[in-house]
């Protein structure tokens, strides 16, 4: 790393699963980047300045160039911008890296489902929609349950990681997104039917990057539905 290399900056929000992937990239690449912490929702955000689409995380550049949006979209751009920095994150193979997006695919509809979940609890009772919490629900169960087979196949094939030997972008969104499956109560009970899951998440959070970037809750204090 340069001495001289200015920092990055990365708008996130405390408990943000999809900020936290980002972050966890950043921090085991070893790049400089500065935090600037954010609630979306509030009347004094500057995230629309930087996104038209008013969703956090965002990166921005030193050098004033676009904003960069969408945690998935970023996380791409470090692992191949700084390939040559702290682990690859992708492999360079098509098919593998095809099945690495897929789970970042995954990971980040769980979270969506998580988060659209909590924002219409926040409704009055007699505002809830019950077909579209359930169906928040079905795609949070489904989800886990194919993160569980995942897991377990890699596991019961003696693997470490989910895609090639190797750690990866997939199990940085995995990790993201099952966590935050407990921080959100999202799913009571999730790592009794689904041991290894647990078990291997539980590794991997003690892990560098993971340790540094566990979820903060935040207060909301305006109406966001």
């Amino acid at each position: 790393m340069a001495t001289n290399e200015q920092p990055l900056t990365l708008i996130s929000a405390t408990p943000s699963p999809f900020a936290r992937m980002n972050r966890i990239a950043l921090i085991l690449k070893g790049i400089p980047f500065e935090l600037q912490n954010e609630i979306p929702w509030q009347s004094e955000t500057q995230t629309p300045k930087y996104n038209p689409l008013e969703k956090l995380p965002i990166l921005l550049f030193p050098d004033g160039r676009a904003p960069v949006y969408d945690s998935a979209h970023i996380q791409e751009y470090i692992a191949r911008k700084y390939a040559d920095r702290g682990p690859k994150l992708l492999t360079g193979d098509v098919d593998l890296d095809l099945d690495i997006g897929q789970i970042v695919v995954l990971a980040e509809g769980l979270m969506d489902a998580i988060v659209l979940s909590r924002f219409e609890n926040r409704r009055g009772e007699d505002k809830i929609s019950k077909p579209w919490l359930g169906r928040q629900t079905r795609k949070i169960e489904g989800a886990m349950r194919a993160f569980g087979e995942i897991v377990k196949a890699r596991v019961d094939a003696g693997k470490k990681y989910l895609v090639g030997d190797l750690l990866t972008n997939a199990d940085i969104a995995a990790v993201c997104a099952v966590t935050a499956v407990d921080f959100f109560k999202a799913q009571d009970g999730w790592d009794g039917e689904y041991v290894e899951l647990a078990k291997w998440v539980r590794g991997l959070e003690e892990g560098k990057g993971f340790v540094e970037t566990r979820p903060v809750a935040f207060n909301i204090t305006e109406v966001v539905v």
